[in-house]
């Protein structure tokens, strides 16, 4: 008997805290709660991102095509400049905390990760020296439209190396890009400028589809390295994939500068820069800092969404370039062009529309499971105190 009214004790005093341990199992289990004020912080750092992505992607690609205009011509000071503000990423890869890996796995061999970042850098090195071509031989506007195929190319290397699915939108969204660049390819007869040396214009179109093209295989690359060799992707794994590849770009940057001559013309084109020498080397600088600026927003939207999500952001800035390349540089946005800024942004608005229908059936899953566990813990809370009750009785 005393037994059993202890038992019955210690299950009335459970009865007693039912509430307060089920509103602990609630508040710990249940997302509302605690959702509200992640959501806000989660959303803020996914805004703080999207801003840095546009604003430095905005402002290099301008600040590019300021650098020709006023008598730039090195090419591969033009590709070296967006990279070589690298080590600006270390600042946040030592300040700001890696989150522990809680699925820790062993990590790849060494020589491996250096193999990996030297090929990728070797590719980077030749995709911004492409960009560069077609920066120098393409109005602002035009180039940045062209950039916009890259959504298409991703959809394409991914769903051959991330086993992504083709869907309707995605399809959608590839063959309105593609109309978007051929739209641009077919008006260029009217585009090219007094200033670009005849058949200029064709061969920037043609470097810049291929810039496009390339970058998204990077993209792709990254992201089959951080599933398949590191097996995981925390901050400051994608952070130093970042900086190394963006290292051994610089070098080959470096190399091409140097074997291509280009460095005896840079005295000379600094003097003879229509701005002024300062301006000049403050164009570079500004130049390479707002590049690693959108690194940042690259290498935050990759950790904190995707890589997926940070090419279709990169890719907002469609609408942005050309309005300020028609103030600033006087790029005229009329016939052939608007129509490809429309169908282009048709094609921009399919792409982010599916990746909203992913995250909502991603979702649907993790809220069933959450209150199955809540569920299953009221009955089985339920369950403990029927039976103790009737062992007790």
């Amino acid at each position: 008997m005393d037994g059993g009214r202890e038992i019955q004790l210690q299950i009335r005093d459970a009865e007693g805290h039912a509430s307060t341990s089920m509103d602990a199992i609630s508040t710990k289990q249940s997302p509302l709660p605690n959702v509200r004020p992640k959501q806000w912080t989660w959303w803020f750092i996914v805004a703080l991102n999207i801003f840095f992505l546009l604003a430095g992607q905005t402002a290099a690609t301008l600040l590019g095509r300021f650098y020709y205009d006023q008598g730039g011509n090195s090419k591969w000071m033009a590709t070296l400049v967006q990279t070589a503000a690298f080590p600006i990423l270390f600042i946040p890869l030592f300040v700001i905390p890696s989150s522990p890996d809680t699925n820790a796995v062993c990590p790849p061999p060494i020589a491996k990760l250096v193999l990996i970042y030297i090929v990728l850098g070797l590719i980077i090195g030749g995709d911004n020296l492409m960009y560069s071509y077609g920066l120098l031989y393409l109005p602002v506007s035009t180039y940045s439209l062209i950039c916009a195929t890259q959504l298409a190319f991703n959809a394409v290397f991914s769903y051959f190396l991330n086993s992504q699915k083709f869907t309707s939108l995605i399809l959608n969204s590839v063959v309105l890009l593609t109309f978007s660049a051929a739209l641009l390819g077919i008006g260029s007869g009217s585009e090219e400028s007094q200033s670009i040396p005849k058949g200029k214009y064709a061969l920037g179109f043609v470097l810049t589809l291929g810039a496009s093209a390339t970058y998204s295989l990077i993209l792709s690359l990254m992201q089959c390295t951080f599933q398949k060799v590191q097996k995981k992707e925390t901050f400051s794994v994608v952070l130093e994939m970042q900086i190394w590849t963006a290292f051994f770009a610089t070098c080959v940057s470096l190399v091409g500068l140097f074997a291509s001559g280009e460095w005896k013309t840079l005295r000379g084109e600094m003097h003879g820069f229509a701005k002024g020498r300062v301006s000049y080397l403050m164009v570079l600088v500004w130049t390479a800092l707002s590049w690693q600026l959108a690194s940042v927003g690259v290498v935050g939207l990759i950790f904190v969404v995707s890589s997926l999500f940070s090419n279709v952001i990169s890719t907002l800035a469609l609408p942005i370039v050309p309005i300020f390349a028609v103030v600033f540089f006087h790029d005229s946005m009329e016939g052939v062009k608007i129509m490809a800024v429309l169908i282009a942004i048709w094609g921009f608005v399919s792409y982010i529309y599916q990746n909203y229908l992913d995250d909502i059936k991603a979702k649907k899953p993790v809220i069933a499971l959450e209150i199955l566990k809540t569920s299953a813990n009221d009955t089985c809370f339920s369950f403990c105190s029927f039976f103790c009750n009737m062992v007790t009785d």
